[in-house]
C-alpha cells in the first residue's frame, strides 16, 4: 500500500466526538457537471400549478435534478409560450416544434399548513402520449424530498432505470489546518442540499457507513482515548459504541440484513484482520488469520461473502472469502499492482475499487463474472468509491484546486459531476440505499 493509506490502515488516529445536530459551521457542496452525454434529452419541466398559496418552487428543484444528471437539457422558463398544468392540455406538436422531447406538468394543491400534493404527468411530444402520473404529498419540513421522487418518475420512465435523486448521502467534511482542525460527519441529500450535521468534532471523524436500511450510520472514533466503532440512529441520534477493544478498531461495515459488522480489527498483536461482530450478541467472529494487512471488508448482497483488501500476495489486492467457510478463499484482482477498498454494484455483479495507473490512484470497476476492469476516472488520487443504489452512478473522493472534492461518475463513463466544498475539504463519502416505501 502506499504510505498514505498504510498508515490509515495500521493506525486509527485518535478522536473525540461532539454529538451536534445543527448549530456548527458546515461545508455547502457545488456542484459542476465536468462531463456529459453528447446529445442530452431536451426536456421542458413546466411550473407546477400552485393552489392554497404555496409558494415552494418544485419544479425548479425537478429541473436541477435532471440537468445535474447530465442526461437531460431542459428548457428555459423563458422560452415556455405556454404553462399547462394537466397532460391533456399539452399540445405535443407546439412542444415538440420548440425543442423539447418530453414535457413534465402538474399541480401543488396545499392539503392543509404544513402538506402540498404534488400530481405530475409526463408527456412524450414526439407521439402526444401521456407516459404516466405521479402523485406525491410533501411537507413543508422538507419539500425537496417530494421534488426529487418526481426527478425519479420522470427518469425511470425515460431511462428505464429506477432514479436515485431521493435519496442521500453522507461524507466527512474538513476545515481549518493541523492543529486546529474542525471535522464533521454530514448527512445530505444526493445533490449535496438539505445537510443535517451529525458529528461535530475538533478531531478526525473515519469511516462512515450505511445500514440496509438507511437508518443507522457506523463510523469510527476515539472516545475516551480509546479506538472505538459507534452505530448511530439518524432518526433519534441514539449512539452505541460496539467495539473498543484494544489496538485498530476500523472499517465498519454492515451486513445486508443488518444484525452484523465487519471490522478490521487489530488486537494486541497489531496485525489487522477481518471479523464479524453480531450487534445483539456480541459474539465476535475472526474471518482472516494471516500475516498480511487484511482490511477494508464489504459484503456481497447476499451476505454469504466478504470482499477485502490484503497485500498477502506481495501487493494491494481484492479477495473474497466465504463467511460461514473462511478457508474458501479467492483472489479477485490482477490487472494492476495496486487494488483495494472493494464495494460490490447493488445487483451484485460488479466490484467498484481503487486501482494505481502508474503513479495516480483512479477509480475502477471490474466485471466479477469476465474479470474485465474498466477505470473510469482520471485523477490523481481518487479514492472511496461507493454505488448509487440503482448502480448507475459511483460517487468517490478526489481532489482539485489543492483541496478535497466529492466526485460522481456514471457507470458507463458517459457523465461526471464534481461536488465541491465552499471551504475546506470533503472526503469519505458514502452513498446511502433507497428508501422504505
Amino acid at each position: 500500500m502506499s504510505s498514505n493509506r498504510s498508515n490509515q490502515t495500521r493506525t486509527v488516529i485518535a478522536c473525540m466526538l461532539g454529538l451536534a445536530f445543527a448549530a456548527a459551521a458546515h461545508a455547502e457542496l457545488q456542484i459542476d457537471i465536468t462531463k456529459g452525454v453528447n446529445d442530452p434529452i431536451p426536456i421542458a419541466v413546466v411550473p407546477l400549478a400552485a393552489a392554497g398559496g404555496n409558494a415552494f418552487d418544485f419544479a425548479a428543484v425537478v429541473q436541477h435534478d435532471l440537468d445535474g444528471s447530465g442526461r437531460f437539457r431542459s428548457m428555459d422558463r423563458r422560452a415556455m409560450h405556454r404553462l399547462p398544468a394537466k397532460a391533456g392540455d399539452v399540445v405535443a406538436a407546439d412542444w415538440h416544434a420548440d425543442g423539447a422531447d418530453y414535457v413534465v406538468v402538474g399541480t401543488a394543491t396545499a392539503v392543509d399548513a404544513t402538506h402540498t400534493q404534488l400530481d405530475c404527468a409526463l408527456v412524450n411530444t414526439l407521439s402526444g402520449a401521456a407516459l404516466g402520473s405521479f402523485r406525491v404529498t410533501a411537507s413543508a419540513a422538507n419539500p425537496r424530498a417530494a421534488a426529487h421522487q418526481v426527478s425519479d418518475f420522470v427518469y425511470q420512465k425515460i431511462m428505464g432505470t429506477r432514479g436515485a435523486f431521493a435519496t442521500r448521502i453522507a461524507y466527512v467534511a474538513v476545515d481549518g489546518v493541523p492543529p486546529a482542525q474542525h471535522f464533521q460527519l454530514i448527512v445530505a441529500d444526493s445533490d449535496g442540499e438539505n445537510y443535517q450535521v451529525i458529528l461535530d468534532s475538533h478531531q478526525p471523524i473515519m469511516s462512515p457507513a450505511w445500514s440496509a436500511d438507511g437508518q443507522w450510520l457506523a463510523y469510527v472514533s476515539f472516545e475516551d482515548r480509546v479506538a472505538s466503532v459507534i452505530v448511530q440512529q439518524l432518526r433519534t441520534g441514539q449512539r452505541q459504541r460496539v467495539s473498543a477493544r484494544a489496538g485498530v478498531n476500523g472499517a465498519p461495515a454492515w451486513s445486508p440484513d443488518g444484525k452484523r459488522l465487519a471490522l478490521t480489527l487489530s488486537g494486541k498483536g497489531g496485525n489487522l484482520d477481518i471479523y464479524v461482530l453480531d450487534l445483539a450478541t456480541q459474539a465476535l467472529t475472526r474471518i482472516t488469520d494471516d500475516p498480511a494487512i487484511d482490511t477494508e471488508p464489504a459484503w456481497s448482497v447476499d451476505g454469504a461473502n466478504l470482499y477485502f483488501t490484503s497485500d498477502r500476495s506481495g501487493g494491494p489486492q481484492i479477495y473474497r472469502t466465504d463467511v460461514a467457510q473462511h478457508q474458501r478463499l479467492q483472489r479477485i484482482t490482477f490487472d494492476s499492482s495496486y487494488n483495494a477498498r472493494p464495494r460490490p454494484s447493488p445487483d451484485g455483479r460488479s466490484l467498484a475499487l481503487v486501482t494505481r495507473e502508474g503513479s495516480d490512484y483512479r477509480i475502477a470497476v471490474q466485471d466479477l463474472a469476465s474479470g474485465g476492469v474498466r477505470v473510469l476516472t482520471r485523477g490523481s488520487l481518487d479514492e472511496s468509491p461507493s454505488f448509487s443504489p440503482n448502480g448507475m452512478t459511483l460517487i468517490y473522493a478526489g481532489r482539485a484546486g489543492g483541496r478535497g472534492t466529492l466526485e460522481t461518475v456514471a457507470v458507463d463513463g458517459q457523465v461526471s459531476q464534481r461536488l465541491k466544498s465552499d471551504r475546506g475539504d470533503v472526503r469519505e463519502p458514502v452513498w446511502g440505499p433507497f428508501s422504505s416505501p
